[in-house]
């Protein structure tokens, strides 16, 4: 999902957890649980490859 994402927007921000399609997975709240303390340091390195 993150990938189809990405795909349109080029970026993944917290907010987007909340929305279609992640919300329907579990949205932030599973991000948190696959990821813990590190979910925004695994979103901050995502964002800075794409921008790469």
């Amino acid at each position: 999902m993150i990938r189809d994402h990405i795909i349109t927007s080029f970026h993944l921000d917290r907010d987007d957890l909340d929305m279609a399609p992640f919300d329907g997975k579990g949205g932030m709240g599973q991000m948190y649980k696959l990821f813990g303390e590190r979910m925004d340091d695994v979103i901050d390195e995502l964002n800075e490859a794409l921008a790469a």
